[in-house]
């Protein structure tokens, strides 16, 4: 079992109803000259994500057990994962529950979403959060399908070139039979300016999208951003990541109307690109257009503390042309897990995690731009990831592939999306990654520009 859920007083109750007075005293009838009795030769305690790290390195002596050292980003992330995520998970309450997203759905089935709610719309600075969506790129759509619905006759939406690309697919899918049009703000130098942004607000225009940070990793300007949308009349979607709320500042307290985020980075693996969890959170002010469902404390008949299915406007439950959304399920069980981890991490943990990212981002690039032959493609500020460009596109294919033989996932090539960026690679940094580890490709990079060989266990 990864995750032993007993305290101390769990322990000494279990051990008053058995009737010993200590865990040793429950070995008593071993002989005492086959009972071990010495003290183990441990070094000291180190913490779970340390522990975890030590063990994984000691497996990879073994023959074959390998493990490929991610540096890939763009949306989904391999951070560290506390095993109680896990354990409280996989409670068969949560793990196999029967609808847990129907009007009769458990007590604490919508407790657990209740908290999760909660736990979002403070991360965010928001009134309100949704129980949850498919994943970031639908999250988005939807926050800009509320934001068209609650400006009548305005159907031209504002979006930056450095909203990931993937997001910018689902939300020309969502809009490519109705009357919206998307207008697209250029970022020449990574990010977005406020001037860019006002000039291009009009009468149309319904709302602007603007990710926190970017696709690129740069940090936005995001209070001067949301100003100039304001000042414009126009409602501001902001696209944040989890983890970066932890150093920057909340979306609400920078006048953000609509939040929309993926999920993933709160206690979700990576798992192969899925099943991850969209996050949708506004203000009061748009309730009522949210799709999902969202559940709400009450008190029963007898006034008690009870939770029920406070809204839930999709066409089952509704006339077709009521509802807000065609969504037909929500993440229940991806959502337990992003609330059981930020009420673990906490704001100090949460804290430290991002501390670790923007740290380690920025030791990682200075070392990976020192006699590699690679540069910072922006100026910008960042956190997590950040561009690097090669000398041209074949050196960048080049060195992602001598890397990939080292044992590295040396980032995500960003011409398929970027005809101006053919050369560049876009790398991502989370606390997970060491040292050792950022040092090793910084070697695998110098090496492949000079053409020596790399070894796989440079990994390690």
């Amino acid at each position: 079992m990864a995750y032993l859920p007993q305290s101390e007083d769990d322990i000494k109750r279990m051990l008053e109803a058995v009737g010993v007075a200590s865990v040793e005293d429950l070995f008593s009838h071993i002989p005492p000259d086959v009972r071990f009795s010495g003290r183990l030769n441990l070094p000291p305690a180190l913490s779970e994500a340390a522990l975890q790290q030590h063990m994984e390195g000691l497996a990879a002596r073994n023959s074959g057990t390998d493990r490929t050292v991610s540096f890939l980003g763009g949306g989904c992330y391999d951070h560290f994962i506390p095993a109680a995520v896990d354990f409280v998970a996989s409670r068969s309450e949560f793990y196999t529950s029967y609808t847990p997203y129907q009007p009769e759905v458990s007590q604490g089935n919508l407790q657990a979403l209740f908290e999760y709610q909660t736990l979002i719309a403070r991360l965010f600075g928001m009134d309100v959060s949704n129980g949850g969506l498919y994943d970031g790129a639908t999250a988005a759509a939807e926050a800009v399908l509320m934001a068209i619905a609650a400006r009548s006759g305005k159907r031209k939406v504002l979006v930056p070139e450095t909203l990931h690309p993937e997001y910018r697919r689902v939300l020309q899918t969502y809009t490519a039979n109705v009357e919206i049009s998307l207008s697209t703000l250029s970022a020449p130098r990574g990010r977005l300016d406020a001037e860019t942004v006002a000039k291009q607000c009009d009468a149309k225009t319904a709302c602007v999208v603007i990710q926190q940070p970017n696709f690129f990793g740069c940090v936005e300007p995001l209070d001067a951003l949301i100003r100039a949308a304001h000042e414009a009349g126009v409602p501001a979607v902001v696209v944040a990541d989890p983890i970066s709320m932890g150093l920057l500042k909340r979306p609400g307290d920078l006048g953000a109307d609509l939040v929309a985020a993926e999920g993933q980075a709160l206690g979700i693996p990576q798992q192969w690109g899925g099943p991850f969890l969209g996050i949708l959170a506004c203000r009061e002010q748009f309730l009522r257009r949210m799709p999902g469902r969202i559940a709400g404390q009450t008190t029963d008949r007898n006034g008690k503390r009870c939770w029920v299915l406070t809204l839930q406007t999709r066409e089952q439950h509704i006339r077709r042309e009521k509802a807000t959304s065609n969504i037909c399920t929500n993440q229940h069980l991806m959502a337990v897990r992003a609330a059981v981890y930020l009420a673990l991490l906490g704001p100090h943990g949460l804290r430290k995690a991002a501390h670790l990212c923007l740290h380690k981002a920025r030791y990682a690039a200075k070392a990976w731009t020192e006699g590699t032959g690679l540069k910072l493609a922006f100026e910008a500020p960042f956190f997590k990831e950040f561009v690097l460009r090669a000398e041209n596109a074949a050196e960048a294919a080049r060195l992602q592939e001598r890397a990939l033989e080292a044992g590295f996932f040396a980032g995500t090539a960003l011409g398929q999306w970027y005809p101006d960026l053919q050369d560049a690679i876009l790398l991502a940094v989370t606390e997970q990654r060491t040292r050792e580890q950022i040092d090793a490709l910084a070697r695998c990079f110098t090496c492949g520009r000079q053409g020596s060989p790399t070894s796989r266990h440079a990994a390690r």
